[in-house]
């Protein structure tokens, strides 16, 4: 329908006008297609009526921006569409103008009403854009508008819209740190955020704007550590970063007891217990060491390296070994960490030692960070291995690799004096390498090797000597003149000689060679004048009158010193001491030794120099802090009278789910002991009871109907399994109840009575609530000990109640590393092990349904695994600590093998069907 010369002489904008006035949408976008659009077309398509023609532009426009081309002359005709009510144009919009508000300033002001709209939008998406193209105009007059807009995002019903409030933060304060203030406000708001989406932002906003204010983070850290694990993975990073600051300022050192020098202090202390804050920390880390994500690996790596005891450090070992296997960029960072931690905890790498052998196809670099671990990693037990790893990489053909090898081999023979003379000896013979930087580098190392033992080793020194005549590298020159000059008694007929030759090619040589000659000189001189008197005058005439002033200035102090004159001061008298002055031998160490004071993992270590915005590692405190300010309030829900004894119920208050400590009293122990003395009656007889405290109830919990209101004449009661610790033994299961008055009048005389146990014994009087008042709840746990069976616990509540528990409700967690999860798995094998095998839905192939469905079953805690296929679980039983041991092994298509391995095969049997049906349902 159209002519060629149409299409290739008019302007493309004609054409798609032709197109679109014949309402014909194929021709159109057959136009957009196959043509390249100039800025006069697009900004003539902005122009247009059509949303189509708008929604086309601006994907162009961005995908300009996308591959660097520049849009700006674009703007005014962006800017113009902001107001567009497609909301599929109108996002894009937000996204160029994102990137172009700073640059374009006064066009972007002027649609600052249109961006405060856009900041009531029912789409969380155009309130974010907004917001984000607000925040990103850097006018200060408008500051009081970002403040507003901030504010009023931090209270967003979208977590999305919260998120982007924090990203927005950091750029106002950037703007005006004098709003340092309100911004600190609105942290401490969305620190309180309970959304995994908005955890990450608002850390990193934290950290950017007042990382001094450590009080804000008090409250929020057992929920920062309890949501780590279902926060995206920057955000990971971030906040574990933070929280490894966090805790060198709250906790003590666990490791405090390895310091001698405290020795003392430390006898008239407390044995050091580890704050169940920092235990928790440590807890909720761990799992992240399998992240897919080599920055939550790494940054998990440095929190464990500076919290954890020493004998836990090692679980970070196989983790970093497994990044090894990345990108070689990967690679340098992870090597460039690993090389600080094998100075000071060198064991926990020693098992993965082939791991750090070189490959042809290393990088440099990365073949320079290996030799450095393997160089720490050595001792007398794999010295051997090493040094024929080190033989085989002499013969490379990358020659910086070859003298980092060689420095690597003397570095060796200084920490190990087993094999000091065989790599003396071996580094004698690659002085007859044809290759003169192998020789050179060798030369440099035998000296620093000679000077501890010198009077071993004058035929070394002889056949150093010899090498003069070949070795051009200014370095290795100076090395061998300055041996022969140390050590001149140990060659007496060769030192002269070498003197001789080195005065002829004196103007020739290089300075640092030249400095070298003259040292040499002075000593001659002062040791066997009647041969080198007039050699050495001849050297410092030739070095006055050089072109370098170092090397003149040294010719005439020389001069000075060792030829007495009337002029000459009183040193001259001890020029012998001066120059003849035992050395002592040079300490090879890693550059490595003391980089750990930067913080693992951040660019200061990397540089090993501190970076822009870099925070230092604080220092541990000498005292533990108060740990009670990490405490969350507790909400009251009923007012309730908590006197001392056990008829009463203790309290009736709830929780925060975040608050793990449990909060004992007078009242507390005051029951415990009562109860204990009872439960000392009925020893070992079935189900008991103790006093009722207050135990916060784990977030997946699910809840029983004990007593409906109906059958309890307006009472009801329900009750879940806890899985907390009972506070007053942890041989219980903590079983918590809510009691609630549904009728019209107030409940009195509430206890419970005629406990039955399974050997018929009974409780009587137990707890009792005095009254409850119409429409209130009350609150208690009770602690039950079913003796690791599912029998029920009968008794009367004014009518008769039972209450029996699934079997997974009878174990506690149990925290097991990968090695000793297979030792005791190994000793739980024939009739202590039950297998299954089933086919999964779809949707539970994946590892996080697996392990939810698992974990909501049976209290048990996740074991880590090296593998993505394979799910391991850990318990223990309550009453008797019998181990219990899950593993979920997934296979192509759905097909699954269930494992159990249990010391009570009674309990075994049971979870598996429990487990299978979780698993199938």
């Amino acid at each position: 329908r159209y002519s060629l010369h149409l299409l290739f002489e008019a302007p493309i904008s004609q054409c798609v006008l032709i197109a679109c006035s014949e309402n014909d949408i194929s021709s159109e976008m057959f136009f957009l297609s196959i043509l390249p659009l100039r800025h006069d077309d697009l900004k003539e398509m902005l122009d247009s009526n059509k949303d189509s023609l708008k929604l086309e532009a601006m994907k162009r426009i961005v995908a300009m921006i996308a591959r660097g081309k520049n849009a700006s002359d674009l703007f005014p005709a962006v800017v113009k569409n902001v107001a567009c009510k497609n909301i599929e144009v109108k996002k894009l919009v937000y996204v160029y103008l994102v990137r172009y508000a700073e640059e374009q300033q006064d066009l972007a002001l002027l649609s600052i009403s249109t961006f405060q709209r856009g900041l009531k939008d029912p789409n969380q998406l155009i309130r974010a854009s907004a917001l984000r193209v607000l925040s990103s105009i850097r006018v200060t007059i408008i500051v009081p508008i970002m403040m507003l807009a901030i504010k009023e995002a931090a209270s967003d019903m979208s977590p999305y819209v919260r998120k982007t409030a924090a990203h927005a933060i950091p750029k106002l304060y950037s703007l005006d740190p004098e709003q340092k203030d309100q911004l600190i406000e609105v942290i401490e708001k969305l620190l309180a955020d309970k959304t995994t989406l908005v955890a990450g932002s608002v850390v990193m906003a934290f950290e950017e704007v007042c990382p001094e204010r450590i009080d804000l983070i008090h409250k929020n850290y057992r929920k920062l550590c309890n949501l780590l694990i279902d926060v995206e993975e920057w955000g990971q990073v971030v906040i574990i970063n933070m929280l490894t600051r966090y805790a060198r300022t709250q906790f003590l050192n666990p490791n405090i007891n390895e310091k001698k020098a405290e020795a003392m202090a430390m006898a008239k202390r407390k044995p050091y217990v580890m704050d169940p804050d920092h235990r928790l920390l440590l807890r909720n880390t761990k799992p992240l060491l399998q992240s897919r994500n080599a920055a939550v690996v790494m940054a998990v790596a440095q929190l464990y390296f500076h919290l954890a005891p020493k004998a836990e450090v090692g679980v970070i070992a196989k983790a970093l070994v497994r990044l090894l296997r990345s990108h070689s960029e990967v690679q340098y960072v992870v090597l460039q960490n690993v090389a600080t931690m094998t100075i000071k905890r060198r064991g926990m790498f020693e098992p993965y030692l082939k791991s750090f052998y070189i490959r042809s196809t290393d990088p440099t670099q990365i073949k320079v960070l290996k030799l450095e671990v393997l160089t720490n990693l050595a001792n007398e037990t794999n010295i051997s291995t090493i040094l024929r790893e080190f033989q085989t990489y002499i013969k490379s053909m990358d020659k910086d690799f070859v003298a980092a090898t060689i420095q690597a081999i003397g570095r060796c023979a200084t920490n190990i004096g087993e094999v000091r003379d065989t790599c003396l000896n071996g580094l004698v013979q690659l002085l007859s390498n044809r290759d003169e930087l192998v020789v050179a580098e060798s030369v440099v190392v035998i000296k620093k090797l000679l000077q501890m033992q010198p009077e071993k080793h004058s035929d070394i020194i002889k056949h150093m000597a010899k090498l003069t005549d070949n070795i051009q590298v200014p370095m290795a020159r100076a090395s061998i003149l300055w041996l022969i000059g140390e050590y001149c008694e140990h060659v007496p007929k060769i030192a002269p000689d070498v003197l001789r030759k080195m005065a002829k090619s004196f103007t020739n040589e290089e300075d640092i060679v030249k400095l070298q000659i003259i040292n040499l000189a002075a000593k001659l001189y002062l040791t066997n004048s009647k041969q080198t008197k007039l050699l050495t005058q001849y050297v410092l005439n030739l070095a006055k009158y050089d072109q370098n002033y170092d090397i003149r200035d040294r010719a005439r102090f020389i001069r000075q010193l060792i030829v007495p004159t009337e002029k000459s001061g009183a040193l001259s008298k001890y020029a012998k001491k001066l120059f003849l002055a035992l050395k002592p031998a040079p300490v090879l160490e890693s550059p490595f030794k003391d980089r750990d004071h930067f913080q693992l993992g951040s660019l200061s270590h990397l540089l090993n120099a501190k970076a822009g915005g870099y925070q230092e590692l604080p220092d541990w405190p000498e005292a533990a802090p108060d740990p009670s300010v990490r405490n969350v309030e507790v909400k009251e829900s009923v007012r309730c009278d908590t006197q001392c004894g056990s008829d009463n119920l203790i309290c009736q208050t709830f929780l925060s789910p975040f608050d793990s400590d449990l909060f004992s009293t007078e009242s507390d122990s005051a029951s415990g002991s009562e109860s204990g003395s009872g439960s000392g009656e009925e020893s070992g007889s079935g189900s008991q009871m103790l006093s009722f405290s207050t135990i916060a109830p784990s977030s997946t919990v699910k809840s029983y109907e004990l007593l409906h209101r109906i059958t309890g004449e307006g009472l009801s009661v329900e009750y879940c399994f806890s899985r907390q610790p009972f506070s007053s033994d942890a041989n219980m299961v903590a079983v918590q109840m809510q009691f609630t008055n549904n009728s019209t009048s107030e409940t009195k005389s509430l206890h419970m009575e005629d406990v039955k146990l399974q050997s018929g014994m009974r409780v009587k009087e137990f707890a009792e609530i005095e009254s409850l008042p119409a429409g209130e709840s009350a609150t208690a746990v009770m602690g039950i000990d079913f003796c690791d069976s599912t029998q029920a616990a009968n008794f009367q509540l004014k009518f008769f109640v039972s209450i029996q528990p699934p079997v997974g409700e009878l174990m506690q967690p149990v925290f097991l590393t990968e090695n000793e999860f297979k030792k005791e798995q190994g000793q739980l094998m024939g009739m202590n092990e039950i297998t299954e095998k089933l086919t999964l839905d779809i949707k539970c192939r994946n590892e996080h349904a697996i392990v939810q469905r698992v974990t909501t079953t049976a209290n048990l805690s996740r074991v880590p695994c090296g593998s993505d296929k394979e799910c391991r679980f850990a318990g223990r039983t309550v009453t008797s600590g019998s181990l219990v041991l899950v593993t979920v092994v997934t296979k192509d298509e759905g097909a699954t093998q269930l494992t159990v391995n249990c010391e009570k095969m009674v309990i075994g049997t049971m979870l598996v069907k429990d487990i299978l049906l979780a698993l199938t349902q």
